[in-house]
């Protein structure tokens, strides 16, 4: 299991993040629409989950922002953002901060993602909720990047993350 800290604690999570080389577990997910989704839904596609505790945390929302800049006229990436927070959260903060390229996806209804991923925090005042994380799938939904962000209030290795999805330096 990872650890991650927050306000001076460091607290555990269910397990690591899915192994570099290895397939990816499914998911099941609820977007804005309020539609299940899961990994079937972009097949064929490079894809980077982007989880953390809450749309509403600044460095979350950064985060998100930055992911939909990057990922603007690419088609064949997707970006994921991952969270407890409800499916109108998530499009409400696409509407007021014009976010396009990232699909808001929330683990509410289906019970798993956190243990499958390894993110779920297990203990301390964050206790149920996801650390901040990274991983990044092939189309084939290989894991070929993980990420976990050992203090909460860091932003993830945005270089990294392009470099694993395929994109260079200049394009960043």
């Amino acid at each position: 299991m990872a650890t991650v800290n927050y306000e001076g604690g460091t607290y555990r999570t269910f397990a690591e993040l899915p192994a570099v080389g290895s397939l990816a577990p499914d998911v099941s997910l609820v977007n804005t629409s309020l539609q299940d989704v899961s990994l079937a839904n972009f097949m064929g596609k490079r894809k980077l989950f982007n989880i953390f505790i809450s749309i509403e945390r600044p460095i979350c929302a950064k985060s998100v922002v930055e992911f939909d800049r990057f990922a603007e006229g690419r088609d064949d990436i997707v970006m994921l953002a991952v969270s407890y927070d409800l499916p109108f959260a998530h499009r409400r903060f696409q509407e007021e901060h014009g976010v396009k390229n990232v699909i808001g996806l929330s683990a509410i209804r289906h019970a798993g993602f956190g243990e499958n991923y390894g993110v779920q925090i297990v203990e301390g005042p964050l206790a149920g909720m996801f650390s901040r994380a990274i991983v990044v799938l092939d189309e084939n939904n290989t894991v070929v990047h993980i990420e976990q962000i050992e203090d909460i209030r860091n932003e993830p290795n945005y270089g990294a993350a392009f470099k694993a999805l395929g994109i260079s330096a200049d394009e960043e």
